[in-house]
Parts: structure tokens; C-alpha cells; sequence
């Protein structure tokens, strides 16, 4: 598609149409500033409720929407109110909650910050392969409860980072980041992605390998592929009892691609450790054993931009609009024949 630039000249008309509770953590006043010198933005407050009498007058006017947590969907009946609406900038990952299937028959151009958000779940991911591979949270724990160093030329060869083997599921936007961020350790990498050709994994520097080999060849497993219908309990029961002994599995992805009661088991017979930023539900029930399994880390879905890191969200909404404005078009566009495949 030819990028659009706007009929209105240099500036175009914009909105802000997410939850307040996202504008406020996303758009700090300095963010909402250089949305300002950019475009013509509406005033606040943002439009979190698409049907009422304010929002169908500031949607009249607009040739661009800044969205967020909590926007609404874009659906026809907001489209038909919205008739000069020719760009969506999303200041976070997935667009699949608003972005509907009017949008793109209208040719909308839409933008996603997944890429910025990608790196802050690459270096949480970076940093628990580097922290599970030195066992340094359960040395940690010991060490609290003994108070003496021990003999440390007593320590197992299994503790280490020095050319363990690990696996990525996906090359998605995050798993390519993580493939990224091991390049400077010594560290072997595996992939499997069955849209990935061994060109393509040879270009990243990893050995592209079938699911079950990912499985039973690493030390320590990390997965990347969105939930969708043909991944919801991708990681089966099968695959997790094919896991060397000791082996570590990270889930920055969503909960439901791994068969929950089977990673149950085997962490609770301490066959394998796990890492879990996202179970199947979240949270999990009060009473479940997994909490208190001292292999296993529980975090409460953090990985993700949080506190300072929402600024590069914003940062890059703000590029991406710039762009746009100047009618360069999108450097992170979302294609529609890409939406099975993305979170």
C-alpha cells in the first residue's frame, strides 16, 4: 500500500482513544507535548467510550488515532462516525482487541509499538536463562538459610552458562530479541519455528531443529509463539517428560501453550524448573501447587514494558506519527495477511 499523507496538510487531525488508566501510564505530560508539535491533537480527556456524544464529535474530525490498553474496537459503526480516519498508532503490542475487520476493508493504516515492547520481555527473558543457569536463586535461598559459603570447588558441573543449550520457540518479534541478546554469551542456540527456513535461521546464527528435538536437546527452553488455535498446548505433556533432567522452561508467551497440569507434574516431581511470567488461568488459583514449588518462579506477568520502560511505547507511537505526518508511512506496520500469526 502507498503511504498515505494526510489531505490535510502537515498536520494532521489526531486522538487519544485508550483506558485513562493507559493514557496515564503511557503518555506522561512530556509525551503528550510532542504529540502536540506533531499533530493537532484533541483535548483530553481520552476517548475510553467511542459512542458518546463527545467522542462522535471528536471522531468526526480526525485522521488519526493514538490507541492503547483499552481502546474500543474499531468496528463499522465507529468508522462511520470517524469518515476521515486513515491511520491507527498503537502504543502497545497486539492491535487484535480493536483493530477490526471494517479497518482494513477502509484500507486503514495501522501501527503497533510490539516491537519496542519486544525488548523489555527479551532482557527479562536474557536475565533468567543468565540466573537459571547459575542456579543463583535457589544458591541464594541456601545460602540465607546456612549463613557459610561452602567449599565452591565442590560446585556441579551442571551449574554454568558456558555452552549450555538453548531453545527458543518461535521466531517471533521477542524470540528473535532473546536470539539477540545471547549472541555475546557462549551459549548454543536452538530455534523452532515451522515458518522459519534454515536460511532464515542461519541468518540469525541459531540451528533450526523439530519441536521434539527442541525439547530434548536443551537445558533450558524458551517460549515465544502467540496463543492462537494451533498453539493452545503447543508444549504437551510429551515434549515436557522429553526434557533433560534439570532443564528449565520459560514461559514469557501465554499460559495456555503449555499443557498446565503436565508442567505441573513434572516441576513438582522436580524432574525440571520453570520459569512462568504467564500461567493457564492467570493468576493461578490460591491453592495451586505450583506456588509452592521451590523449582519453580512465579512473576506476575511483568515481563512486559512496565514503570520507565512505557516511554519507549510512547517513543515510539511518537515516530511512528511523525512518519506518517510527513507521509513516509509506517516503519512497524501491521499487514493484515500477518494477523494469524501474530499475538
Amino acid at each position: 500500500m502507498t503511504p498515505h499523507a494526510p489531505d490535510r496538510g502537515p498536520r494532521p487531525r489526531a486522538a487519544v482513544a485508550m483506558s485513562p488508566d493507559a493514557a496515564s501510564a503511557v503518555l506522561d505530560p512530556q509525551s503528550l507535548g510532542a504529540f502536540r508539535r506533531v499533530c493537532d491533537l484533541a483535548p483530553l480527556p481520552v476517548l475510553d467510550d467511542l459512542s458518546t456524544p463527545r467522542a462522535r464529535s471528536v471522531l468526526a474530525d480526525v485522521d488519526l488515532l493514538i490507541t492503547g490498553w483499552g481502546c474500543p474496537p474499531l468496528d463499522a459503526d465507529v468508522l462511520r462516525a470517524a469518515p476521515r480516519l486513515r491511520a491507527v498508532v498503537h502504543t502497545a503490542g497486539s492491535v487484535r482487541g480493536h483493530v477490526t475487520d471494517a479497518c482494513w476493508a477502509r484500507g486503514v493504516e495501522v501501527s503497533s509499538a510490539a516491537a519496542a515492547n519486544a525488548l523489555p520481555v527479551a532482557e527479562y527473558t536474557l536475565g533468567m536463562i543468565l540466573l537459571t543457569g547459575k542456579r543463583v536463586l535457589e544458591r541464594a535461598r541456601d545460602f540465607r538459610t546456612s549463613r557459610t559459603r561452602g567449599n565452591w570447588l565442590h560446585t556441579s558441573r551442571g551449574v554454568g552458562n558456558y555452552r549450555r543449550t538453548v531453545g527458543i520457540l518461535s521466531a517471533s518479534l521477542i524470540g528473535r530479541r532473546v536470539v539477540e541478546l545471547l549472541r555475546p554469551h557462549d551459549i548454543d542456540v536452538l530455534l523452532h519455528d515451522p515458518y522459519a527456513s534454515d536460511a532464515e535461521a542461519a541468518e540469525l546464527g541459531v540451528e533450526r531443529v523439530e519441536l521434539p528435538e527442541l525439547f530434548s536437546r536443551c537445558d533450558t527452553v524458551s517460549v515465544h509463539t502467540p496463543l492462537l488455535p494451533t498453539t493452545r498446548g503447543l508444549v504437551s505433556r510429551a515434549l515436557i517428560d522429553a526434557m533433560p533432567a534439570d532443564a528449565v522452561l520459560i514461559n514469557t508467551s501465554r499460559g495456555a501453550v503449555v499443557e498446565q497440569e503436565a508442567l505441573t507434574d513434572a516441576v513438582r516431581a522436580g524432574r525440571i524448573r520453570a520459569v512462568l511470567d504467564v500461567t493457564d488461568p492467570e493468576a493461578l488459583p490460591s491453592d495451586h501447587p505450583l506456588w509452592d514449588c521451590e523449582n519453580a518462579l512465579i512473576t506476575p506477568h511483568l515481563a512486559g514494558s512496565e514503570g520507565n520502560e512505557w516511554r519507549r511505547l510512547a517513543d515510539h507511537a511518537l515516530a511512528e506519527t511523525t512518519r506518517w505526518a510527513s507521509g513516509a508511512g509506517f516503519l512497524h506496520p501491521v499487514r493484515r495477511e500477518r494477523l494469524a500469526f501474530l499475538a
